[in-house]
């Protein structure tokens, strides 16, 4: 396997944070370094996915794919009523 290039990174943290990766970090009998990489790893996964959606819902827009804002809080209103309304379309 290619060993893959690193690089350090460095973050000043408060310290209950820091003292809660050293205790995960002993947990699971990991490094502290595993540790902040899957947590970074997740992070940026999810920023992504954020903004894949948001250019999704963005191409929606421009394209006039939009439901009416009184459609929506109708909606809602009614969410509380014995019968609700359908999901706007």
């Amino acid at each position: 396997m290619a060993k893959i290039e690193t690089r350090v990174l460095t973050a000043h943290v408060p310290i209950p944070m820091a003292e809660k990766v050293d205790q995960l970090a002993h947990r699971l009998e990991r490094s502290r370094g595993w540790v902040m990489k899957q947590a970074l790893s997740s992070w940026i996964a999810q920023e992504e996915e954020r903004d894949r959606l948001t250019r999704e819902a963005l191409e929606d827009v421009d394209a006039g794919r939009v439901i009416d804002q009184q459609a929506i809080q109708a909606w809602a209103d009614s969410l509380d009523a014995d019968e609700p309304l359908s999901i706007p379309r």
